[in-house]
């Protein structure tokens, strides 16, 4: 509701200035043929995960990782470690802060195993593994956009090795913190009960389509149409799980209202005065100046709005992708940091798993710059 409110704010401030001539037509229309893309694919990957998880794809998918495992707790976690990467990557860091995080809580208790080690899995990930792809976050989208028209090839070649070093130094410091409750073995529980295997089927079957084909088409047209057909399916076989709520109306909401904010701040002067701050230059030292304004303003306010005042101020694809990797990978310190990060808080309260900020802030802020800096080697030495 909260995030609504302040988008309903931002967008009716942002049409008062179209209104009043502050933001001229042409430049709001320019906003809205970049952003409508983004936020119809966001609104469809979200009824894709969410009915998905309905399904049961993703319990299923846990609790086939638990019998891989062989009884082994290392190995568990590392499995759901490449989940959440997967996950992140082409289904968007929200689900899997939403929708992974209760799937490994469960598993884990199912299994007599600690929760937290498996929920922080969960949470950093998401920040972090979601610099491979542009479907991995909204940012990504926006950004993959001014590199190439969008074009999937042009990202992925300069975001994936920074996406792989963030991906294994988080790895690394999960395990450190974690590696007490990782040792022996498990008693394995049974396997989920599927209510409908031939809804879990089909739900299995469009997102594996889906999935390449958000880096081969654009992606808001594999998630528009995975999305229709599920809704077909699901309208057929369990129409009372087809309700409005599946829509992220807030997400869309605040989005919208940020984007014509940001735009009226920008016809203001406002890049002017943060291209001073962020310097230029595509030296490493340079690459790390952008790096941390970036980690610092998403942990101010919010990796979102951090990226749209500051995108501008870029220059260059590797300081692009810099900026990328401080409000992608940054975002660990703060509660605020990252809207998953809220989402994945609130999932884990409602599961009764306690986590308390002052902790999470102390951990994040060891991870957030040390993963910030290690992603942005790469793009130095490239």
């Amino acid at each position: 509701m909260i995030l609504a409110l302040v988008g309903g704010v931002l967008l009716v401030a942002g049409l008062t200035a179209v209104a009043t001539g502050v933001l001229p037509t042409a430049d709001a229309l320019l906003v809205a043929d970049r952003v409508w893309p983004v936020l119809l694919f966001v609104l469809s990957v979200t009824i894709v995960a969410e009915l998905a998880a309905l399904a049961g794809v993703f319990d299923a998918l846990a609790s086939r990782l638990a019998r891989w495992a062989r009884a082994r707790v290392v190995v568990l976690w590392l499995l759901v470690v490449a989940l959440a990467v997967l996950v992140t990557a082409f289904l968007s860091l929200d689900t899997t802060a939403v929708l992974l995080t209760p799937v490994v809580i469960s598993v884990a208790r199912a299994n007599g195993l600690r929760p937290l080690p498996f929920a922080f899995v969960t949470v950093w990930l998401a920040n972090t593994a979601s610099l491979f792809l542009p479907v991995s976050n909204l940012t990504n989208l926006l950004a993959a956009h001014t590199l190439d028209g969008g074009d999937a090839g042009t990202f992925v070649t300069l975001m994936f090795w920074p996406a792989a070093v963030a991906v294994l130094v988080t790895v690394g410091l999960l395990w450190i913190i974690s590696r007490r409750s990782l040792r022996g073995t498990f008693v394995p529980a049974r396997p989920v009960a599927v209510s409908d295997l031939t809804l879990l089927r089909l739900c299995s079957v469009v997102l594996v389509v889906m999935m390449p084909l958000l880096v081969i088409l654009p992606p808001w047209l594999p998630a528009t149409l995975a999305a229709m057909l599920m809704l077909a399916v699901f309208t057929r076989r369990a129409p009372g799980t087809v309700r409005w709520t599946l829509v992220p109306w807030q997400l869309v909401v605040f989005a919208s209202g940020l984007f014509l904010a940001v735009a009226v701040l920008e016809q203001l002067g406002s890049a002017a005065l943060l291209a001073s701050v962020v310097g230029s230059g595509d030296d490493l030292l340079s690459l790390w100046q952008v790096a941390g304004v970036g980690m610092l303003s998403a942990n101010l306010v919010n990796n979102l709005p951090a990226y749209l005042a500051l995108e501008a101020t870029a220059g260059s694809p590797a300081r692009l992708a810099a900026l990328l990797i401080g409000v992608g990978a940054g975002p660990l310190i703060t509660p605020w940091a990252s809207l998953a990060t809220l989402l994945w808080h609130s999932r884990l309260s409602s599961l009764g798993v306690a986590v308390p900020w002052h902790r999470y802030i102390l951990l994040g802020c060891l991870a957030g710059p040390l993963v910030v800096a290690c992603a942005v080697l790469p793009l130095a030495l490239g």
